[in-house]
């Protein structure tokens, strides 16, 4: 069953991993497990690498001892990843490790039968991994850190600590899957706060963003988490410095 948090997460992951000693046991017992891991950046540039080698090695598995990880990473371009899930598939890893709801997909595609686990902040079930939260089925699982709700209690606390603002951009990929514009502006209607939108699809979207922004003569700035605005994060913090 897919979850929200990230404990439940290393959980899900440990979980996988306690059950290849079972199958190894069966059929090759010198058998080490292999984790396929599928990353949009590097190894030692994806934080969340750090984290799920902590998770494993709570459950006593060390990569180079009793486990053997499988890396094939992207190097920042994406249109890398179809060739790159093809290739780790080739190998037949134990399971598939896919960071990122931009990097899932091309795991998802490239097998219908080795286990995947992934993360994702956009939603799993718009994007095809899952059929459903409750019941993923098929062969992929995992989390999803996207929770709807989350967008109307940003903008109550954004207007409880500046109570005079009235218009509010909103910063955002259409490309990323998510339903926080709609509960957003729900929310703004209701708070009486005017929601100004700017869409962000590429790194050369955002000077134009910030100019409309500037036009706007927005009071605060919400921004929806993806892997493009946290690329970005320093020049958004600049672009929100300069405005005020």
């Amino acid at each position: 069953m897919l979850d929200l948090r990230r404990r439940q997460f290393l959980m899900l992951l440990g979980g996988a991993a306690a059950a290849w000693p079972i199958a190894a046991r069966a059929q090759q017992p010198a058998r080490i497990p292999r984790l396929g891991v599928l990353l949009f950046s590097t190894p030692t540039a994806d934080p969340q690498m750090e984290t799920a080698r902590r998770a494993l090695r709570d459950l006593s598995y060390v990569e180079g001892r009793n486990l053997a990880l499988e890396y094939r990473y992207a190097e920042g371009r994406p249109e890398r990843l179809p060739d790159l899930a093809a290739d780790l598939v080739r190998i037949q890893p134990d399971l598939v490790f896919a960071i990122g709801g931009d990097v899932t997909p091309a795991a998802v595609k490239a097998t219908q039968t080795i286990p995947i686990v992934f993360t994702s902040s956009a939603d799993p079930v718009r994007l095809g991994f899952v059929a459903s939260l409750a019941r993923p089925g098929r062969n992929a699982t995992g989390v999803t850190f996207l929770l709807d709700e989350l967008a109307s209690k940003r903008l109550e606390i954004l207007k409880q600590a500046a109570p005079r603002i009235s218009r509010v951009g909103f910063l955002w990929n259409p490309n990323h899957p998510d339903n926080e514009l709609p509960e957003a502006e729900r929310a703004a209607a209701t708070l009486g706060v005017e929601l100004k939108p700017f869409a962000v699809r590429g790194q050369t979207d955002f000077d134009p963003a910030f100019v409309a922004a500037t036009q706007a003569r927005i009071d605060a700035l919400y921004v929806v988490t993806s892997r493009l605005t946290l690329q970005n994060l320093g020049r958004i913090v600049n672009f929100a410095a300069d405005v005020h």
